[in-house]
């Protein structure tokens, strides 16, 4: 049984009172946070320790407390809380105790929703990026939507905001199975696939869970759906058959917005969009990996759904620079260039390895892996060596546990033996201050090394880049 399920009526933000968020500071919580401090609510919020995510909210007008204590809930109305915070928490038994409202977080992006036109972007692979992506071109072409992203935007460093107009973007995480709580007025879905097998038993849930997230599209919207997935092209049908508007894209033939004619230029993606009217492109990003290609045909989708001039749209699609961890380049120090993603699935990895290849030419991939957690370890240990393989060179660390307990047989030197590189060229490494030495021992002039994994593995390349200086 889900600990938060969908709610039954979503209730407008502007009626939960004084709004405290448990872990404000959060990857989470903190873009949330911004967009609800910029509708004008009062905010409060606690977190372990003091950064420049907590200053800066400070710096909007909330009130953040160090440490969490009941007397932190002092004159709040509603408690927002993640699936990461325990119920045992002190403020989530003291909100009990005093009989406050107690939403998860996405319950509360929910109440932002309405009055807005709502877009919930999902899918296993690419939601931030999308997510990100959209609301750059939205701005390019005039106008000024809000966003809700679980990362920041490259350029500006934003990740939540409360704009001027009536659209509102929303990533929506199936991590724990809350993004079915929205109601929005366009559903994409990038992708399905197995992740997060501490909520997904197989994928199977993961298929039914993505059609409640399509089920729960508002009247009269739009689903945005990758029809090359034959799971999410299943949903589009289905939604379609309700009399659903629905619009696909894709590399084959038979879709609404088709991705075509794609290539590198210097590495990064170029392509051509066609609709049943238009030829858009040839377009080419700015940022690297050929899947890009298709989240522009999301994207578009999204614009078309929208009513959006598609050309200053698209514009600001080739300008779009990506999200913070998702193939970001860190530096370049003799020669060689630094990047560093996010990508924990071995689906991920082996398409940021693809990209990284497009973007050295002539020289060696060097990855620096960070294994996210014991259970998804488990679930994939025998998955993420061959994906790492495509790499010259490979440097595997320990698994960062997230305070999880460690499963016997299960870390990263199983992955280091797996991946079929010789053994002088797949490292385990399980000392995480020894990695930037390994990584310059191995790299040179005109080599590309990336850093990758949902941990402290992104503290990594700012450090080589420095041991290489």
């Amino acid at each position: 049984m889900k600990r938060f399920p969908a709610p039954a009526e979503v209730i407008p933000a502007a009626e939960l009172g004084r709004i405290h968020f448990v872990g404000i500071g959060g990857v989470g919580m903190a873009p949330l946070a911004r967009a609800v401090i910029g509708r004008g609510l009062p905010v409060s919020g606690s977190e372990i320790k003091d950064s420049a995510t907590v200053r800066e909210l400070r710096d909007l007008g909330a009130t953040i407390a160090l440490g969490q204590a009941p007397e932190n809930l002092d004159g709040v109305d509603t408690v927002v809380v993640s699936a990461d915070i325990p119920e045992w928490n002190v403020e989530v038994v003291e909100a009990g105790a005093r009989g406050l409202r107690l939403l998860h977080r996405a319950s509360a992006l929910a109440s932002l929703m309405p009055g807005y036109r709502a877009v919930a972007i999902a899918g296993t692979h690419g939601k931030t990026t999308t997510s990100s992506m959209v609301a750059v071109a939205l701005r390019h072409a005039g106008l000024d939507p809000s966003f809700v992203i679980g990362g920041e935007i490259g350029t500006t460093g934003e990740s939540g905001h409360a704009g001027a107009g009536d659209i509102l973007i929303a990533e929506a995480d199936e991590s724990d199975g809350t993004f079915t709580h929205y109601r929005p007025t366009v559903a994409v879905i990038t992708n399905m696939e197995l992740d997060h097998p501490d909520h997904f038993a197989d994928v199977a849930q993961v298929h039914a869970e993505f059609q409640d997230f399509a089920d729960r599209l508002e009247p009269g919207g739009t689903l945005v759906c990758f029809a090359d997935d034959q799971a999410a092209r299943a949903i589009a049908e289905r939604t379609a058959a309700r009399g659903v508007r629905v619009l696909t894209y894709g590399l084959g033939e038979d879709v609404d917005i088709r991705v075509t004619d794609v290539g590198t230029v210097g590495g990064f993606p170029t392509f051509k969009l066609v609709t049943a009217t238009e030829t858009h492109g040839p377009i080419t990003l700015s940022i690297p990996a050929r899947h890009n290609a298709l989240n522009s045909g999301a994207a578009l989708g999204v614009a078309l759904a929208l009513g959006v001039e598609p050309k200053p749209f698209l514009e600001g699609v080739a300008q779009f620079t990506g999200a913070r961890r998702r193939m970001q380049f860190l530096g370049e120090v003799g020669g060689v260039k630094v990047y560093d993603s996010y990508g924990h699935h071995p689906t991920e990895i082996a398409s940021d390895l693809s990209a990284a290849r497009e973007l050295v030419g002539e020289g060696r991939v060097i990855v620096a892996f960070q294994p996210h957690r014991y259970f998804r370890t488990n679930t994939f240990l025998h998955e993420f060596g061959p994906a790492l393989g495509s790499a010259d060179a490979a440097v595997v660390l320990d698994v960062y546990s997230h305070g999880e307990e460690p499963i016997p047989g299960v870390g990263g030197d199983v992955i280091a033996a797996e991946t079929g590189l010789p053994p002088e060229a797949s490292l385990f490494e399980p000392d995480f201050d020894r990695v930037p030495q390994r990584l310059a021992e191995l790299a040179g002039p005109g080599d590309l090394v990336v850093t990758v994994g949902a941990g402290d593995v992104t503290e990594i390349g700012p450090r080589l880049l420095k041991l290489l200086a």
